[in-house]
């Protein structure tokens, strides 16, 4: 977990142990870019070095050399007996250079003022999810069997074909192709070939090419409300509008839909665990939308992203499996039962598009790596994957049967949760009182990644709570990460 420095002044200034790059290299660096960007101001004072290496838990040594360095090159200036400070003559062309800098980088923005690029303006990127706590979607890495994966590598690297070392098929190696239709049709009763099968990198690239395939500028797109923050983004990529559709006990109700916009061209749902919400779409209102996608001739996207994961009774039957006119592409992944660094996803596609699919696909990039896929069709077809599952569903059960026992003692007065029938994440509902993106920043700060379900909602709502992944959590650590982060939301009560 990276180390925060204390003093208010150099708040957001981290080091990570884990980085490529050395504590000296990371804190010299963090410093100068806060003296470069006026969060320390000519004059000001650094903490001691002492104090500083106390704070980030690291040797003064380090401190010192850094000082000595920043000193060195004019970023500090150094009084006997007073400490060192930010030097008030730091060189006028340097700051001269960083000012035009900033310059360059904005004057380009005249070229993103399409109707298209608009929503993105002012939009921050956020920061790759990290392996903490909590976090929605990690699974459990540490019994993921890296053994067996490292020999199924091995033995393609080995003696790769020529073939292997020079292209790729669009759409993936074949023996993944066939080995992912094979796996679906087992377990999700998804009905396809390989052919209809397009091996991509991750399951967000598989919901970009869709709403691309189908959206035109204006066109209206249907979306859960509250729902997954990449369909949106996807959708406003294309020009297109989103039409957040608020989800109830049974899911995506097509009702309220059409009264919000019966014209959309396409509807992007989760229907066997509704995310981040958790319900299941009833039968009924699975077959009323098969049945309008059937009558105007629209497309439904289905995200299938932990349905593996079901811990009272088997696996629903997909969306997919129940389609009798062609009108459901398929969206999956292996980063929830595998591990995301991996990025693999794949879309199963109706015959009579697959054409449509692979020229998009070139578009991007022409083909994935091959030889992890083969790595993968082996690691599939030898029975790794399903025995993986096996064992992490058991595990998982368990992990979330204790997350829910400790929340409920800890925190029962406060929040209301209650075990999920699948999936890997919980919610736990906040009063409206508490602002569950406050808890979010705050858990953050103390080593937690904890989602505020507020920010899944795109309309206005009071409703508050926290999205908790037990599956990567450790059972041994629940009980001090539940009372930290019971701690963070009494103080806020």
């Amino acid at each position: 977990m990276p180390n925060r420095i204390k003093n208010a002044q150099l708040s957001t200034l981290t080091l990570d142990a884990n980085s490529g790059m050395t504590l000296h290299q990371q804190l010299f660096l963090a410093l100068r870019q806060a003296i470069l960007e006026g969060r320390l101001k000519p004059g000001v004072r650094l903490p001691s070095s002492r104090a500083l290496a106390a704070d980030l838990g690291i040797s003064r040594n380090t401190v010192l050399g850094v000082y000595d360095q920043l000193t060195a090159e004019g970023y500090l200036a150094s009084r006997i007996g007073a400490g060192s400070y930010v030097s008030d003559e730091l060189p006028d062309d340097l700051l001269q250079r960083k000012r035009e800098g900033d310059k360059r980088r904005t004057a380009p923005r005249d070229v993103y003022r399409s109707r298209m690029a608009a929503p993105y303006r002012g939009r921050p990127i956020k920061p790759a999810v990290r392996s903490l706590p909590f976090s929605p979607g990690l699974p459990a890495l540490e019994v993921f069997p890296f053994d067996d994966w490292a020999r199924l590598l091995a033995r393609h690297w080995r003696r790769p074909s020529r073939e292997a070392l020079v292209d790729n098929p669009i759409g993936g190696t074949k023996a993944l192709r066939e080995a992912i239709a094979a796996y679906l049709g087992q377990t999700r009763a998804v009905r396809c070939h390989a052919d209809q099968v397009i091996v991509l990198s991750g399951s967000q690239q598989a919901i970009h090419l869709v709403v691309r395939a189908f959206a035109e500028p204006g066109d209206a797109i249907w979306m859960e409300e509250p729902g997954y923050p990449g369909f949106r983004d996807s959708i406003l990529s294309a020009g297109a509008t989103p039409v957040s559709v608020p989800v109830d006990a049974e899911g995506f109700s097509l009702e309220t839909a059409l009264q919000l916009a019966p014209d959309a061209r396409l509807a992007c749902i989760s229907p066997s665990h509704q995310y981040p919400l958790g319900q299941t779409m009833s039968l009924a209102r699975r077959l009323d939308l098969l049945r309008w996608a059937k009558e105007t001739g629209r497309f439904i996207l289905e995200d299938d992203y932990d349905s593996e994961y079901r811990y009272t009774g088997r696996p629903l039957t997909s969306l997919q499996g129940l389609d009798d006119d062609n009108r459901v592409l398929y969206v999956g992944t292996m980063s929830k039962i595998m591990f995301s660094g991996l990025r693999v996803g794949y879309m199963v596609v109706p015959e009579d598009l697959v054409d449509v699919f692979l020229a998009l696909r070139r578009i991007i990039d022409s083909h994935s790596p091959s030889v992890p896929e083969a790595a993968l069709a082996d690691f599939i077809n030898d029975g790794y994957l399903a025995s993986h599952v096996r064992r992490t569903r058991q595990l998982y059960e368990a992990r979330q049967t204790r997350l829910v026992r400790l929340l409920q003692e800890k925190l029962g007065d406060l929040l209301r949760v209650e075990p999920q029938e699948s999936g890997m994440h919980l919610v736990a509902f906040l009063p409206p009182h508490i602002r569950d993106r406050e808890i979010e920043q705050a858990a953050a700060e103390k080593g937690m990644l904890v989602r505020a379900l507020s920010s899944f909602y795109n309309l206005p709502t009071d409703q508050t709570g926290l999205i908790l992944g037990f599956a990567g959590t450790r059972e041994e650590d629940m009980p001090d990460l539940v009372d930290r982060l019971a701690s963070i939301i009494r103080d806020r009560a």
